[in-house]
């Protein structure tokens, strides 16, 4: 492994939305920043996001206009698709490092998207490989509980005593409901950041938009690993400034 930083959205709480903030932010950075990035699936057996990759490659190869749309934005970025390995966690770091060898166009980041529980097999010792982990969480009690676990634990065990190479650990809040009051999540965050752990300041709404995918029915997308988010559609959703904020922590120096 060079200079590569790796990046892992994860949680031991599933149906939270990580693989869809992964997919998303993989997409703002490599099409809009203009980094190159790699994203290895972990998330077996669902792979939800490179299963992504395989639809919008299909809708592609059937739709004349969905492959000129594709010719057209990699003509213009002047650049590929980023790679979408599936993989396992057992397996995410010897696939990684195949990618990485096998690539002509080195990643500034590889983002992972692992498992939504610790018991699989392999999960830890991954999450120990990575340089940043970010992890989000809901204002739901349980939720907030269980994701405080993970990541006291992870603290705690793995990068104080060094057993990690993680630089950061960050939470951050998602499915964000606009009737709820801002006092609700600045009274969580004070209570998180007593236990010695950071909240990202930008929180993701709860929006249908999140699962708008490519299609023949609608030709607006949000969620893809080929093309850019509509600019329509990002505003309001959050991404922009996710991503932003996001890129500043993880950038390579």
């Amino acid at each position: 492994m060079s200079n590569e930083v790796f990046v892992a959205f994860a949680t031991q709480k599933g149906g939270i939305g990580k693989s869809t903030v992964t997919a998303l932010v993989a997409s703002y950075l490599h099409n809009v920043k203009g980094y190159n990035v790699a994203v290895i699936d972990c998330d077996a057996p669902q792979h939800s996001i490179h299963g992504l990759r395989e639809r919008e490659m299909k809708l592609i190869d059937e739709s004349i206009y969905f492959k000129a749309l594709a010719c057209d934005h990699f003509r213009k970025t002047k650049k590929n698709a980023y790679p979408v390995i599936a993989s396992d966690a057992v397996n995410a770091l010897d696939d990684a490092e195949k990618m990485l060898a096998e690539e002509e166009v080195k990643p500034d980041f590889v983002f992972f998207d692992m498992p939504g529980t610790l018991k699989a097999n392999g999960v830890v010792k991954t999450l120990s490989q990575m340089d940043y982990i970010f992890t989000p969480m809901s204002a739901d009690r349980f939720v907030v509980e269980s994701t405080l676990q993970f990541a006291m634990m992870f603290k705690d065990n793995l990068m104080t005593t060094g057993r990690a190479k993680t630089r950061r650990l960050s939470l951050f809040w998602t499915m964000v409901d606009g009737r709820e009051k801002n006092g609700l999540y600045d009274l969580y965050e004070e209570a998180i950041e007593e236990m010695g752990l950071s909240v990202l300041s930008t929180r993701l709404p709860d929006s249908k938009k999140f699962r708008r995918d490519l299609s023949e029915e609608r030709k607006s997308v949000f969620r893809s690993t080929i093309f850019p988010m509509d600019t329509p559609l990002l505003k309001g959703s959050g991404i922009r400034e996710f991503s932003e904020e996001i890129s500043r922590i993880i950038k390579p120096q």
